[in-house]
């Protein structure tokens, strides 16, 4: 049978995180009690972050390991693992577990009073915030929501909170019709849901910053907001309206 929901980990060099990861996952599905499948894709990881992964899943049949091949990005990784996973709701969470694994709840009881897509934020209630980012880093990401609102109409508080959750059908349809491989597939998917007619919900979760996040504001702010416009490129010429069919995975595993 079909797990109720599949838990995706993208995952590029985290020997570091993604023991303590899965560990802290697979404690709150037993905790809670959910019937789930854990992804985690690797992508292209130079260190023993597959090997690491390994050891769980020769223990544990609810985990999976997928691999790119080679370095292709955050938004390629999500959407090889979101796009591979079997649960009726299909969500996708950073291997810092910024957000707390038990959080992915509230994202869940969202979809379940009727969103086909919910996605945390940071913003809605601050208080719930653990570690603050740095002022500079705030600066830049409030700098660049702002600019991401105006560039692609998305009327949410945070589109960059990598802890997002999508009914099945729902995703079955953003994740074929997203082109943005890396940082900037966050508005794109966003964009692709909004364009599509589905409902969508941001919901406030406990947050905390981890002072090894890989992303630069600047430069890769910068590849993103070129990205913003190939999306509107892309919508302008009837990339995000062709019909898709469920995704059939060439091999599982």
């Amino acid at each position: 049978m079909n797990p109720q929901y599949t838990i995706v980990i993208p995952a590029y060099n985290e020997s570091a995180r993604i023991g303590r990861a899965l560990t802290e996952v697979l404690h709150t599905l037993d905790e809670k009690g959910w019937n789930a499948e854990v992804l985690v894709v690797n992508d292209g990881s130079r260190d023993n972050t597959a090997a690491i992964v390994d050891s769980f899943v020769v223990k544990d049949p609810r985990v999976r390991l997928l691999h790119n091949g080679a370095n292709r990005g955050k938004g390629y990784s999500v959407r090889n693992g979101i796009l591979h996973g079997s649960g009726n709701i299909v969500m996708f969470t950073d291997a810092d577990l910024s957000s707390p694994m038990p959080e992915a709840e509230r994202l869940f009881d969202a979809i379940r009073d009727g969103a086909d897509v919910a996605i945390g934020s940071r913003w809605l209630e601050v208080s719930r915030q653990t570690i603050h980012q740095p002022l500079y880093r705030q600066f830049f990401g409030r700098c660049f929501n702002v600019v991401t609102r105006m560039i692609m109409r998305l009327p949410f508080a945070d589109t960059q909170c990598g802890f997002k959750a999508f009914r099945r059908s729902a995703a079955q349809t953003i994740f074929q019709l997203q082109r943005i491989e890396r940082w900037g597939f966050d508005p794109e998917i966003l964009f692709i849901a909004l364009k599509r007619g589905y409902r969508i919900r941001e919901v406030p979760v406990t947050w905390g910053h981890d002072e090894r996040s890989r992303m630069s504001y600047l430069r890769d702010g910068i590849k993103m907001l070129e990205e913003l416009l190939y999306v509107r490129w892309n919508s302008l010429v009837g990339v995000y309206n062709r019909n898709v069919t469920d995704f059939v995975p060439a091999e599982r595993g």
